[in-house]
């Protein structure tokens, strides 16, 4: 294990200025590269304390800024095309990224890394997504898969296009009786 002091708050980890003990790979492939951390050293240590009030004062207003950007994104709803089967399975998934593209294109500017993906999208349908800002602010957001635009408006609101489909093929009328077969007419002696 390696000891690192945070330089901004890791989720499931601690927060900024804590020194945790991390595995080795987890520090040199993730968090020292990010800036997220620096190896718990006195020289280490001596510099995180002249730069706290920098780095606190830093974190504020990216804070500040992400809370911003979170009310005006918080409940946004997002439309993706792609290809299914009769079923509603996805040939393919969806990913982060395009998760990400489709939210720039709703004019935020948002990368693949602050999606979290906590089960893959391989169906169609809508799927609850958040969007992490900062280590500290996240919002949800409504990503609708669906094959078309008229699929995607009927998910909106709240019909199943694959069973709305099934029905229409099957006639949709429910109500109907089958006839019942005409009855024999019994032979008279």
């Amino acid at each position: 294990m390696v000891e690192v002091i945070l330089l901004e708050r890791v989720e499931k980890l601690g927060q900024m200025g804590q020194t945790v003990k991390v595995r080795p790979g987890f520090a040199r492939n993730f968090l020292l590269p990010q800036k997220k951390a620096l190896r718990a050293t006195k020289a280490n240590m001596a510099v995180f304390e002249k730069q706290r009030v920098q780095l606190e004062a830093q974190n504020l207003t990216r804070k500040s800024e992400a809370e911003q950007v979170a009310k005006k994104l918080d409940g946004l709803k997002v439309v993706l095309i792609r290809q299914a089967g009769e079923s509603g399975q996805l040939y393919g998934s969806v990913s982060g990224r395009d998760i990400a593209t489709a939210v720039t294109d709703a004019g935020f500017s948002v990368t693949r890394g602050q999606i979290v993906l906590e089960t893959t999208i391989k169906t169609l349908g809508l799927h609850k997504m958040r969007v992490v800002l900062h280590p500290e602010v996240s919002v949800a957001i409504t990503v609708n898969v669906a094959q078309s635009a008229e699929e995607a408006e009927m998910q909106a609101k709240g019909v199943d296009p694959i069973r709305a489909a099934a029905e229409e093929v099957l006639g949709g009328d429910d109500d109907a009786q089958p006839e019942a077969p005409a009855e024999e007419a019994a032979p008279t002696a």
